[in-house]
C-alpha cells in the first residue's frame, strides 16, 4: 500500500513531464519547441533520424536498468543497505529507479543535493561530509519537524564541526536530533575524517554531550586509501569496523539508537566492503551494512570499467556502460585527421579522453565499429581525431558513438538526457539538477 510520503514523490516526479522542451536542452530536436517533457517522450522520436541535433548524449534505457538490477542482487546476495551517492547523476528519476531496487536512501556530498533528494520525495538521505552551514542545518531542522519520517545521517570529523552543528541546530528550535557517524579517515595523507583512535573517541563524547546530535555509527571512504590495493584497504575497512566495536563497547551509541550504521564503498572495492563486513562481530544492536556506490548506475567505458569489482569477481555479475555520446564529423582535412563537433563542454575529459566506439554512417545509417579512429584532444568544441587505414570511408556528416570515463563529469554537462531503447525510439528523459 503506497504512503502519502509515496504519493507526493510520485506526482512531484511525474511534473518532471511537464517541463516544456525549448532552447535551454542541447541537442533535442529545434522543432520539438513547445512541447512538454511527457509529450515528447510519447511521440518515441528516433534518436537518428526524428530531428535530434548533435552533439546530443543518449542514455540506454536497457543498460541502466540491467546495472540497478545489479547492485541490488550484490548487496542482497551479502546482507548489504545501499544508498547509492546521487551526486553521480543528480536525477531524481534515476533515484526513483534505485529506490525501487532495493535502496534503502540516498546519498548526497553538499545540502544543495540533499534539498533536491527531498524536493523528489527521498525520505532517507545520508550526507557524506561533515555538516556545518548554519543556513542548511536550519533547513534541516525544519524538514525533520515537518516531517517525523524523514532521516538525515551525516558525517562528523571534528570536536569543532560537532559544536557548529548543535549550536546551529539550537537556535533553529530543532525538535529532534540530527544522527550523525563518526567519519573514519582513510590514511594521513587520506582526504576528510578523524585521523586517530583518540580522535575518535574525542568527537563521540563532543557528540554526547551534544543534546541536539545522536551518535549512530562510523563511515568513511575506502577509495582514498593510500596506494590502495586489495589488502590495504581490507585493512582500512577492518579498522572502520574496530572502530564501531569500541565505540558500542564504551556506550558511545545512545539507548535510543536502534541500529548501528557501518558504512563505506565507492564504486571499486564494494567487494571488499561486503567481504569485511560479513564478519562484522556482533554487538549491541544490530547493524545497519551500507554501502554507498554511485558510479555503477550508468557504468562508464574507462575508468570503472578498469576498476570494478565485477572484473575480479566476474561471478558476481556485470555492468554495461549506458552512455553514447554522438557527434558527427564536421571536418576531413585529410586522410589522418577529422573534427567531429562535441567538446569539453559536452564530453567527460577530466580522467580520460572519450573513446570512439560505432560510427553510423551519414549515407545509409549503417553502424560499424570506430576502428582506427582515436581522440586525440578536446577543444571546447571539437574533439580532435586522428585516423589510421582501419578507419575506412569516415567522412563528414557520420555520426561517431563515443564511450566516456568518469560517470560524475559526464552527467554535470546535460540537463535533459534521452533515455533510449534498443531500436534508438527515445522513450523518456532524464533531467538533472546539477
Amino acid at each position: 500500500m503506497s504512503t502519502a510520503a509515496d504519493r507526493t514523490a510520485a506526482a512531484r516526479l511525474n511534473r518532471l513531464a511537464g517541463e516544456v522542451v525549448d532552447h535551454r536542452f542541447k541537442g533535442l530536436p529545434p522543432d520539438a519547441d513547445g512541447r512538454t517533457v511527457g509529450e515528447l517522450s510519447a511521440e518515441r522520436r528516433n534518436l537518428f533520424t526524428d530531428g535530434f541535433t548533435t552533439p546530443v548524449l543518449a542514455l540506454s534505457a536497457e543498460d541502466v536498468e540491467h546495472n540497478v538490477r545489479q547492485l541490488e542482487l550484490f548487496s542482497a546476495r551479502h546482507g548489504l543497505a545501499f544508498a547509492p551517492h546521487g551526486k553521480t547523476s543528480m536525477a531524481p528519476q534515476l533515484f526513483d529507479r534505485q529506490l525501487a531496487h532495493g535502496a534503502w536512501g540516498i546519498t548526497v556530498a553538499v545540502p544543495h543535493q540533499a534539498r533536491v533528494c527531498r524536493a523528489y520525495g527521498v525520505q532517507r538521505v545520508f550526507l557524506a561530509n561533515e555538516l556545518v552551514d548554519a543556513a542548511a542545518l536550519r533547513w534541516v531542522a525544519a524538514e525533520m519537524s515537518a516531517d517525523p519520517g524523514f532521516q538525515l545521517v551525516a558525517y562528523v570529523d571534528s570536536v569543532r564541526g560537532a559544536e557548529l552543528m548543535d549550536a546551529a541546530l539550537r537556535d533553529a528550535g530543532a525538535t529532534r536530533p540530527l544522527d550523525v557517524v563518526i567519519e573514519l579517515a582513510a590514511g594521513d595523507e587520506a582526504r576528510t575524517g578523524v585521523r586517530t583512535q583518540e580522535g575518535c573517541a574525542e568527537v563521540a563524547r563532543a557528540v554526547g554531550g551534544a543534546t541536539t546530535l545522536r551518535l549512530t555509527g562510523v563511515a568513511g571512504y575506502e577509495g582514498e586509501v593510500p596506494d590502495a590495493d586489495g589488502d590495504r584497504v581490507r585493512g582500512w575497512l577492518r579498522r572502520l569496523v574496530a572502530l564501531a566495536a569500541d565505540l558500542d563497547q564504551a556506550g558511545a551509541f545512545g539507548a535510543d539508537v536502534e541500529e548501528i550504521v557501518v558504512s563505506a564503498g565507492g564504486s571499486a572495492w564494494f567487494d571488499a566492503v561486503a567481504d569485511v563486513f560479513a564478519d562484522v562481530p556482533k554487538l549491541s544492536r544490530p547493524v545497519l551494512k551500507l554501502l554507498r556506490s554511485g558510479a555503477y548506475v550508468s557504468h562508464d567505458d574507462r575508468h570503472y570499467r578498469e576498476l570494478t569489482p565485477f572484473n575480479r569477481v566476474p561471478e558476481e555479475g556485470e555492468l554495461r556502460a549506458a552512455f553514447t555520446l554522438w557527434a558527427q564529423v564536421v571536418s576531413r582535412p585529410n586522410e589522418r585527421q577529422a573534427f567531429l563537433n562535441a567538446g569539453k563542454r559536452d564530453a567527460a575529459h577530466d580522467l580520460h579522453l572519450p573513446v570512439p566506439r560505432v560510427v553510423r554512417s551519414a549515407r545509409d545509417g549503417s553502424m560499424r565499429p570506430a576502428e582506427g579512429i582515436e581522440v586525440t584532444k578536446l577543444s571546447d568544441q571539437h574533439a580532435w581525431l586522428e585516423t589510421t587505414d582501419e578507419a575506412g570511408d569516415l567522412e563528414v556528416g557520420d555520426w561517431v558513438g563515443l564511450g566516456m570515463s568518469h560517470p560524475c563529469t559526464i552527467f554535470d554537462k546535460w540537463q535533459l538526457i534521452p533515455l533510449v531503447a534498443v531500436d534508438g525510439a527515445v522513450t523518456s528523459y532524464v533531467r538533472t539538477f546539477f
